[in-house]
Protein backbone atom coordinates (compact mmCIF):
# COMPACT_ATOMS: atom_id res chain seq x y z
CA UNK A 1 0.00 0.00 0.00
CA UNK A 2 1.17 3.50 -0.74
CA UNK A 3 0.78 5.59 2.36
CA UNK A 4 0.04 9.19 1.71
CA UNK A 5 1.45 11.58 4.19
CA UNK A 6 0.27 15.08 4.26
CA UNK A 7 2.74 17.36 2.66
CA UNK A 8 5.13 18.94 5.05
CA UNK A 9 5.28 22.60 5.33
CA UNK A 10 7.66 24.19 2.96
CA UNK A 11 7.61 21.42 0.37
CA UNK A 12 6.81 22.55 -3.10
CA UNK A 13 4.29 20.87 -5.37
CA UNK A 14 7.08 19.63 -7.64
CA UNK A 15 8.80 17.81 -4.78
CA UNK A 16 5.52 16.20 -3.73
CA UNK A 17 4.95 14.87 -7.27
CA UNK A 18 8.48 13.47 -7.42
CA UNK A 19 8.03 11.62 -4.15
CA UNK A 20 4.73 10.15 -5.31
CA UNK A 21 6.36 8.91 -8.54
CA UNK A 22 9.24 7.31 -6.64
CA UNK A 23 6.81 5.58 -4.32
CA UNK A 24 4.83 4.21 -7.25
CA UNK A 25 7.97 2.92 -8.94
CA UNK A 26 9.15 1.20 -5.76
CA UNK A 27 5.89 -0.78 -5.48
CA UNK A 28 6.36 -4.43 -6.82
CA UNK A 29 4.43 -5.01 -10.02
CA UNK A 30 2.25 -8.00 -10.61
CA UNK A 31 4.38 -10.85 -11.92
CA UNK A 32 3.43 -11.88 -15.41
CA UNK A 33 2.99 -15.59 -15.48
CA UNK A 34 4.59 -17.17 -18.53
CA UNK A 35 2.61 -19.42 -20.79
CA UNK A 36 2.21 -22.78 -19.28
CA UNK A 37 3.79 -25.63 -21.13
CA UNK A 38 0.38 -27.21 -21.24
CA UNK A 39 -0.81 -24.38 -23.49
CA UNK A 40 1.69 -25.44 -26.20
CA UNK A 41 0.75 -28.23 -28.57
CA UNK A 42 1.31 -31.58 -27.03
CA UNK A 43 4.35 -32.81 -28.97
CA UNK A 44 4.11 -36.33 -27.67
CA UNK A 45 0.56 -36.61 -29.00
CA UNK A 46 1.82 -35.77 -32.51
CA UNK A 47 4.38 -38.54 -32.46
CA UNK A 48 3.42 -41.93 -33.89
CA UNK A 49 3.71 -44.62 -31.29
CA UNK A 50 5.54 -46.99 -33.62
CA UNK A 51 8.59 -45.67 -35.48
CA UNK A 52 9.31 -48.97 -37.21
CA UNK A 53 9.08 -49.08 -41.03
CA UNK A 54 5.57 -50.52 -40.78
CA UNK A 55 4.49 -47.88 -38.28
CA UNK A 56 5.91 -45.06 -40.39
CA UNK A 57 4.14 -46.51 -43.45
CA UNK A 58 0.80 -46.55 -41.62
CA UNK A 59 1.21 -42.91 -40.48
CA UNK A 60 2.50 -41.64 -43.83
CA UNK A 61 0.57 -39.51 -46.30
CA UNK A 62 -1.55 -41.27 -48.92
CA UNK A 63 0.77 -40.23 -51.78
CA UNK A 64 3.80 -41.53 -49.87
CA UNK A 65 1.94 -44.77 -49.21
CA UNK A 66 1.23 -45.21 -52.92
CA UNK A 67 4.90 -44.57 -53.72
CA UNK A 68 6.00 -47.16 -51.15
CA UNK A 69 3.50 -49.74 -52.45
CA UNK A 70 4.66 -49.14 -56.03
CA UNK A 71 8.31 -49.54 -55.07
CA UNK A 72 7.56 -52.72 -53.14
CA UNK A 73 5.72 -54.09 -56.19
CA UNK A 74 8.69 -53.15 -58.42
CA UNK A 75 11.03 -54.98 -56.06
CA UNK A 76 8.77 -58.05 -56.24
CA UNK A 77 8.88 -57.91 -60.05
CA UNK A 78 12.68 -57.66 -59.94
CA UNK A 79 13.11 -60.81 -57.89
CA UNK A 80 10.47 -62.67 -59.93
CA UNK A 81 12.29 -61.83 -63.17
CA UNK A 82 15.57 -62.81 -61.52
CA UNK A 83 14.29 -66.26 -60.56
CA UNK A 84 12.56 -66.92 -63.89
CA UNK A 85 15.49 -65.67 -65.97
CA UNK A 86 18.02 -67.68 -63.96
CA UNK A 87 16.07 -70.90 -64.57
CA UNK A 88 15.57 -70.06 -68.25
CA UNK A 89 19.23 -69.25 -68.87
CA UNK A 90 20.47 -72.32 -67.02
CA UNK A 91 18.15 -74.58 -69.05
CA UNK A 92 19.03 -72.92 -72.37
CA UNK A 93 22.78 -73.13 -71.75
CA UNK A 94 22.54 -76.76 -70.76
CA UNK A 95 20.72 -77.61 -74.01
CA UNK A 96 23.22 -75.69 -76.15
CA UNK A 97 26.20 -77.41 -74.50
CA UNK A 98 24.58 -80.82 -75.04
CA UNK A 99 24.03 -80.05 -78.74
CA UNK A 100 27.60 -78.77 -79.04
CA UNK A 101 28.93 -82.08 -77.75
CA UNK A 102 26.67 -83.96 -80.18
CA UNK A 103 27.77 -81.81 -83.12
CA UNK A 104 31.41 -82.26 -82.24
CA UNK A 105 31.08 -86.05 -82.16
CA UNK A 106 28.80 -86.50 -85.22
CA UNK A 107 30.21 -87.24 -88.67
CA UNK A 108 27.23 -85.76 -90.53
CA UNK A 109 24.55 -83.20 -89.78
CA UNK A 110 21.76 -85.74 -90.24
CA UNK A 111 23.18 -87.83 -87.39
CA UNK A 112 22.46 -85.09 -84.83
CA UNK A 113 19.10 -85.30 -83.05
CA UNK A 114 17.10 -82.10 -83.69
CA UNK A 115 13.78 -83.11 -82.20
CA UNK A 116 13.79 -80.61 -79.33
CA UNK A 117 12.28 -77.13 -79.41
CA UNK A 118 15.40 -75.05 -78.85
CA UNK A 119 17.52 -72.69 -80.98
CA UNK A 120 20.23 -75.23 -81.82
CA UNK A 121 17.66 -77.71 -83.08
CA UNK A 122 16.18 -74.90 -85.17
CA UNK A 123 19.66 -74.23 -86.62
CA UNK A 124 20.09 -77.88 -87.58
CA UNK A 125 16.60 -78.16 -89.09
CA UNK A 126 17.07 -74.95 -91.12
CA UNK A 127 20.41 -76.16 -92.49
CA UNK A 128 19.04 -79.58 -93.40
CA UNK A 129 16.01 -77.99 -95.03
CA UNK A 130 18.13 -75.73 -97.21
CA UNK A 131 20.40 -78.63 -98.19
CA UNK A 132 17.36 -80.63 -99.21
CA UNK A 133 15.92 -77.78 -101.27
CA UNK A 134 19.29 -77.18 -102.96
CA UNK A 135 20.18 -80.79 -103.71
CA UNK A 136 20.43 -80.07 -107.44
CA UNK A 137 22.54 -76.94 -107.07
CA UNK A 138 26.22 -76.19 -106.67
CA UNK A 139 28.37 -73.30 -105.62
CA UNK A 140 28.68 -71.01 -102.60
CA UNK A 141 25.08 -69.82 -102.89
CA UNK A 142 23.92 -72.68 -100.70
CA UNK A 143 26.22 -71.65 -97.86
CA UNK A 144 25.16 -68.01 -98.13
CA UNK A 145 21.49 -68.92 -97.86
CA UNK A 146 22.14 -71.17 -94.88
CA UNK A 147 24.21 -68.48 -93.14
CA UNK A 148 21.39 -65.97 -93.56
CA UNK A 149 18.88 -68.36 -92.02
CA UNK A 150 21.19 -69.21 -89.13
CA UNK A 151 21.75 -65.51 -88.39
CA UNK A 152 18.01 -64.89 -88.25
CA UNK A 153 17.52 -67.83 -85.89
CA UNK A 154 20.33 -66.58 -83.63
CA UNK A 155 18.81 -63.08 -83.56
CA UNK A 156 15.37 -64.47 -82.67
CA UNK A 157 16.87 -66.59 -79.88
CA UNK A 158 18.75 -63.59 -78.51
CA UNK A 159 15.58 -61.50 -78.46
CA UNK A 160 13.67 -64.27 -76.73
CA UNK A 161 16.27 -64.80 -74.03
CA UNK A 162 16.44 -61.03 -73.45
CA UNK A 163 12.78 -60.71 -72.48
CA UNK A 164 12.47 -59.10 -69.05
CA UNK A 165 15.77 -57.24 -69.21
CA UNK A 166 13.99 -54.02 -70.17
CA UNK A 167 11.89 -54.25 -67.01
CA UNK A 168 15.00 -54.58 -64.87
CA UNK A 169 16.63 -51.63 -66.62
CA UNK A 170 13.51 -49.48 -66.15
CA UNK A 171 13.23 -50.29 -62.45
CA UNK A 172 16.92 -49.67 -61.85
CA UNK A 173 16.78 -46.29 -63.59
CA UNK A 174 13.48 -44.92 -62.27
CA UNK A 175 13.08 -46.36 -58.75
CA UNK A 176 15.43 -43.82 -57.06
CA UNK A 177 13.55 -40.91 -58.64
CA UNK A 178 10.17 -42.34 -57.62
CA UNK A 179 11.46 -42.66 -54.06
CA UNK A 180 12.78 -39.10 -54.22
CA UNK A 181 9.34 -37.89 -55.29
CA UNK A 182 7.82 -39.58 -52.23
CA UNK A 183 10.44 -37.95 -50.02
CA UNK A 184 9.81 -34.48 -51.43
CA UNK A 185 6.06 -34.89 -51.01
CA UNK A 186 6.44 -36.12 -47.43
CA UNK A 187 8.75 -33.27 -46.45
CA UNK A 188 6.30 -30.75 -47.95
CA UNK A 189 3.54 -32.24 -45.79
CA UNK A 190 5.84 -32.08 -42.76
CA UNK A 191 6.43 -28.36 -43.28
CA UNK A 192 2.69 -27.81 -43.71
CA UNK A 193 2.13 -29.62 -40.42
CA UNK A 194 4.75 -27.42 -38.74
CA UNK A 195 2.98 -24.28 -39.90
CA UNK A 196 -0.37 -25.58 -38.62
CA UNK A 197 1.04 -26.62 -35.25
CA UNK A 198 2.84 -23.25 -34.78
CA UNK A 199 5.87 -24.97 -33.35
CA UNK A 200 9.32 -26.01 -34.53
CA UNK A 201 9.79 -28.67 -31.89
CA UNK A 202 12.06 -31.43 -33.23
CA UNK A 203 9.71 -34.04 -31.78
CA UNK A 204 7.00 -32.75 -34.11
CA UNK A 205 9.23 -32.39 -37.20
CA UNK A 206 11.25 -35.61 -37.00
CA UNK A 207 8.50 -38.23 -37.55
CA UNK A 208 7.23 -36.64 -40.76
CA UNK A 209 10.74 -36.32 -42.17
CA UNK A 210 11.50 -39.93 -41.20
CA UNK A 211 8.37 -41.11 -43.03
CA UNK A 212 9.42 -39.09 -46.08
CA UNK A 213 12.95 -40.50 -46.09
CA UNK A 214 11.48 -43.99 -45.94
CA UNK A 215 10.41 -43.50 -49.57
CA UNK A 216 14.01 -42.84 -50.61
CA UNK A 217 15.15 -45.93 -48.76
CA UNK A 218 12.52 -48.03 -50.56
CA UNK A 219 13.61 -46.55 -53.88
CA UNK A 220 17.20 -47.61 -53.28
CA UNK A 221 16.10 -51.04 -52.08
CA UNK A 222 14.21 -51.50 -55.37
CA UNK A 223 16.86 -49.96 -57.65
CA UNK A 224 20.14 -51.44 -56.42
CA UNK A 225 19.17 -55.14 -56.82
CA UNK A 226 17.61 -54.38 -60.21
CA UNK A 227 20.85 -52.84 -61.49
CA UNK A 228 23.00 -55.66 -60.10
CA UNK A 229 20.71 -58.36 -61.52
CA UNK A 230 20.56 -56.59 -64.88
CA UNK A 231 24.36 -56.50 -65.16
CA UNK A 232 24.63 -60.13 -64.08
CA UNK A 233 22.13 -61.32 -66.69
CA UNK A 234 23.64 -59.08 -69.37
CA UNK A 235 26.91 -60.99 -68.97
CA UNK A 236 25.09 -64.33 -68.86
CA UNK A 237 23.14 -63.54 -72.03
CA UNK A 238 26.40 -62.55 -73.73
CA UNK A 239 27.78 -65.98 -72.86
CA UNK A 240 24.63 -67.64 -74.20
CA UNK A 241 24.97 -65.76 -77.49
CA UNK A 242 28.57 -66.94 -77.74
CA UNK A 243 27.41 -70.54 -77.29
CA UNK A 244 24.83 -70.04 -80.05
CA UNK A 245 27.55 -68.67 -82.32
CA UNK A 246 29.65 -71.77 -81.60
CA UNK A 247 26.67 -74.00 -82.45
CA UNK A 248 26.09 -72.10 -85.68
CA UNK A 249 29.75 -72.53 -86.59
CA UNK A 250 29.50 -76.26 -85.90
CA UNK A 251 26.41 -76.51 -88.13
CA UNK A 252 28.19 -74.67 -90.94
CA UNK A 253 31.16 -77.02 -90.57
CA UNK A 254 28.86 -80.01 -91.11
CA UNK A 255 27.15 -78.23 -94.03
CA UNK A 256 30.49 -77.63 -95.72
CA UNK A 257 31.45 -81.26 -95.18
CA UNK A 258 28.14 -82.50 -96.61
CA UNK A 259 28.52 -80.25 -99.64
CA UNK A 260 32.00 -81.60 -100.27
CA UNK A 261 30.68 -85.16 -100.10
CA UNK A 262 27.92 -84.26 -102.55
CA UNK A 263 30.39 -82.62 -104.90
CA UNK A 264 32.61 -85.68 -104.86
CA UNK A 265 29.71 -88.00 -105.57
CA UNK A 266 28.46 -86.03 -108.60
CA UNK A 267 30.20 -86.34 -111.98
CA UNK A 268 32.43 -83.43 -112.97
CA UNK A 269 30.99 -81.05 -115.49
CA UNK A 270 34.14 -81.19 -117.56
CA UNK A 271 33.83 -84.90 -117.96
Amino acid sequence: MIKFHPPARGLSLRRISARLMLAALSTPAFAQTPESETDLPNASALLPRDLSPLGMFLHADMVVKLVLIGLAFASLITWTVCLAKAIELATAKRKVRRHLRALAQARALAAVDAGEHDPVSALIVAAERELELSHDMRGEGIKERIVLQLERIEAAASRHIGHGMGVLATIGATAPFVGLFGTVWGIMNSFIGISKAHTTNLAVVAPGIAEALLATAFGLIAAVPAVVIYNMFARAIGGYRALLADASAQVMRHVSRDLDRRRMSLPHAAE
